[in-house]
């Protein structure tokens, strides 16, 4: 049943339950009684960190639900985080904070692909848990990452990672062995990586920028800077239907246009800026030229008017009754109080400036997050009935205040360098050393041949499998039952470990086809002599071997082939790997003249140049070379050679 719900969480979605922790066994409406005053506590608790957070798509949201599906009774919510990938990590770090401040309350968390706290740990978890094995397994509890282990030598403590346990079943040996469930220290480390920064990330991820936007724009804005964000994301998906509405503007006139400063998050603000936009000559909207010094202030206004013009396209008038107080709801006082318990007003004095603006922030975030209900209004509505709702705007006042505006930020973080884009990518990599020789370390101004050279000989050696690369064993091939339970091509080790002196042609493939099932029935009744046998053989078929190799390279010196490999200096190098340079071969004064004509292979630099040619070829997009070294942890830097 988890499984199946995982597989119904939309993209770009994040899903979030908390839940009671210690057993209990009162009734049900005791539990939600419980929870929902949780609710109230948990969004006073966290309300100074979501008042000032601006959401890309959806805000954390909270509410009771009741048990059902195997799942017990909890609080939680889902939010769409879109194109911000931050908005899903800001909530884990809500998730634990609000664990660490309430100990019995345990959170889970994830997306449409299942347990992504652990994707940002992979390189640290332990081998039996994979997506297979990690079902319930994976909780937030007291400010902690927890997951639930497997019995091994050491503790008995844990489910078997063929058992997929029940939420309550993990939910009770989270809370009796809650050291033995807690992850390691690196699993730890990697996720409070993640998390560096917060919870003063939220404002420097915020961007302020000067707009020239329509004066009910700018009201709006001043009372509801979160609706930034349904009005870009309007703008930013806008189809031709949308922008019929933007001939004529109805609700928001460009004439009232003011000089604003509008606080945005950066993706908000990349959104709208990177997006090339020409307005209908029927909207009233004109541009300066780019030359002129406030031309992306007109510009992004012109963007930020048309989202907003949108998004009261979409939606009818609001009705003209008042809305009641939000202190006519019960809910109010309590929540008032919760906030005063967690220093939210900052020690401000009552009726000061200061106090009834954090007053205002409360009453939003109250209306949309604790007394919300499922006939909420759209963002659409929200604009046109905060319009309804102000006092008229002085246009002259506001134009007054144009001289006062405070200086916005530099955007000069949307401009990347192809170094600065390999270190971020290095970071999000783990830091991973690089592949090299273990007897010496690489300077920082780029890899040496034996790194590369050695890093692809360790690829060639690894063995994979659907489950990922293993390392072989010491001995150069493996036997053949081993070969048969990997599931991998075993007709090379049949021919050479088996020993056909004659010839090797097409025919010898095409006999081994046709009696494939024949030799497996023979081996699985043979499986402990034929080791022996190739052990028996093996001189014999590496003699068989070497002349085969010596024949290849007579024929290939006299082609083209041949001729465009590079080739060590001296002759004699018994070093090299390659066959052509033994001297322990009985040869006769013919063979020795040709052996003398054959310079052996230089394979660390042929390996290189090749990989470098075919690097340079790539011109700097995606393909085999650069995947090929990236697997083995080189990063090359760019080639800046001007030829």
């Amino acid at each position: 049943m988890e499984a199946l719900q995982r597989r119904m969480i939309e993209e770009d979605m994040v899903q979030y339950k908390l839940f009671l922790i210690q057993p209990s066994s009162s009734s049900s409406q005791k539990t939600e009684e419980r929870l929902t005053h949780l609710v109230e506590e948990i969004l006073a608790k966290v309300a100074p960190l979501l008042i000032q957070y601006i959401w890309q798509h959806q805000p954390f949201n909270l509410k009771y639900h009741p048990e059902k599906g195997g799942i017990p009774a909890h609080i939680g919510g889902s939010t769409q985080f879109g194109d911000n990938v931050e908005d899903e990590w800001f909530i884990v770090y809500l998730l634990l904070q609000i664990t660490e401040a309430f100990p019995e309350l345990a959170a889970r968390v994830e997306d449409n692909d299942g347990e992504f706290l652990l994707i940002e740990a992979a390189d640290y978890l332990p081998k039996w848990l994979n997506p297979d094995t990690s079902e319930n397994r994976v909780f937030l509890y007291k400010g902690e990452l927890h997951i639930l282990p497997c019995p091994s030598k050491s503790t008995s403590v844990g489910f078997s990672k063929d058992v997929v346990p029940s939420v309550a079943q993990a939910l009770e040996l989270l809370y009796t062995h809650p050291e033995v469930c807690r992850a390691s220290s690196k699993i730890s480390l990697a996720l409070k990586k993640r998390l560096e920064g917060y919870p003063g990330k939220i404002k420097s991820g915020l961007h302020r920028a000067h707009c020239f936007i329509p004066a009910g724009i700018a009201t709006v804005l001043a009372q509801r800077p979160d609706l930034i964000a349904p009005a870009v994301s309007a703008f930013y998906l806008r189809d031709p239907v949308d922008l019929q509405a933007c001939r004529t503007f109805k609700t928001f006139p460009p004439d009232t246009r003011v000089l604003t400063l509008v606080t945005f998050t950066r993706c908000l603000y990349a959104q709208l800026q990177q997006q090339q936009f020409t307005p209908d000559r029927r909207s009233g909207f004109t541009l300066p030229s780019r030359s002129h010094s406030q031309y992306k202030a007109h510009e992004l206004g012109m963007k930020l008017a048309h989202g907003f013009e949108i998004l009261c396209s979409r939606c009818r008038l609001p009705s003209s009754e008042p809305n009641a107080p939000v202190s006519c709801n019960p809910q109010w006082k309590g929540f008032m109080e919760s906030l005063n318990r967690n220093g939210y007003f900052h020690g401000e004095l009552e009726g000061s400036a200061r106090y009834r603006e954090l007053t205002r922030s409360a009453e939003n975030f109250f209306k949309q997050s604790v007394a919300s209900k499922s006939s909420a209004l759209s963002p659409g509505e929200e604009v046109l009935q905060l319009l309804h709702s102000c006092e008229p705007f002085n246009l002259e006042e506001m134009k007054k205040n144009e001289s006062q505006l405070p200086q916005e930020d530099s955007d000069s973080w949307l401009d990347i360098t192809a170094q600065d884009l390999e270190r971020l990518l290095q970071e999000r990599s783990g830091g991973r050393a690089d592949v090299g020789s273990q007897n010496s370390k690489e300077e920082e101004a780029g890899y040496s041949l034996v790194a590369i050279s050695q890093g692809m000989k360790n690829f060639l050696k690894a063995m994979s499998s659907h489950e990922g690369a293993e390392l072989p064993c010491e001995i150069c091939g493996m036997n053949l039952p081993q070969l048969k339970k990997k599931s991998l091509m075993n007709l090379s080790f049949l021919f050479f470990l088996g020993g056909k002196d004659e010839e090797l042609d097409s025919d010898d493939l095409d006999d081994s086809d046709d009696d494939n099932d024949d030799e497996e029935e023979e081996v699985e009744e043979k499986e402990d002599g034929f080791c022996g046998q190739a052990a028996m053989k093996g001189t014999e078929t590496l003699d068989s071997l070497k002349r085969y190799m010596d024949q290849m390279d007579e024929e290939l010196m006299k082609t083209n082939v041949g001729q465009s490999f590079k080739r060590t200096v001296n002759s004699r190098n018994t070093d090299s790997p390659h066959p052509s340079a033994r001297d322990d071969l009985p040869r006769d004064n013919k063979l020795e003249e040709k052996e003398e004509e054959i310079q052996p292979l230089d394979v660390d630099v042929n390996l290189v140049t090749n990989l470098l040619e075919s690097l340079s070829c790539q011109a700097g997009l995606a393909g085999p070379a650069s995947n090929l070294l990236q697997s083995l942890g080189i990063h090359l830097p760019p080639n800046s050679d001007p030829a």
